[in-house]
């Protein structure tokens, strides 16, 4: 696998393939980074799983307290958790076969990237998806 933060073109490759995203750590406040993301991810196109234990709808939507409770195919799980949770998410994102594990900006774990990578999975972390989204130029 390659390193997603060093090969853009591994990079487009995720963003365009994927369909759907799990936003882990989803806010229902509207000021937050996490429902500010989502949205945009929303606007671009992507169904948007929400996944927060202390939720039960953000705008309408289901909100999700697990990965594991999301019954569809989740292409890449977008992480807005604090880096020790990271071990944990990463579980279940292996479990419900996820493609890809995203860490935002401020978020990483060098045991679980490994974790990730060595189960096959894309991974990419101390990383905003937005800001690489729209670097990259995908429509």
């Amino acid at each position: 696998m390659p390193n997603l933060k060093e090969d853009d073109n591994a990079l487009r490759e995720v963003l365009t393939q994927a369909k759907t995203i799990a936003v882990v750590g989803h806010s229902d406040k509207r000021d937050r980074t996490s429902y500010q993301i989502a949205q945009f991810l929303r606007s671009a196109g992507y169904t948007v799983y929400a996944v927060n234990p202390l939720v039960k709808i953000i705008d309408g939507q289901p909100c999700y307290p697990s990965l594991k409770a999301i019954t569809q195919p989740v292409d890449i799980v977008n992480i807005f958790r604090r880096s020790e949770y990271l071990p944990e998410i990463v579980e279940e994102a292996i479990a419900c076969n996820a493609k890809t594990v995203w860490a935002q900006l401020g978020i990483s774990d060098l045991s679980s990237a490994q974790k990730t990578l060595n189960a096959g999975l894309n991974v990419i972390m101390d990383a905003c998806i937005k800001i690489e989204y729209l670097r990259l130029g995908i429509d």
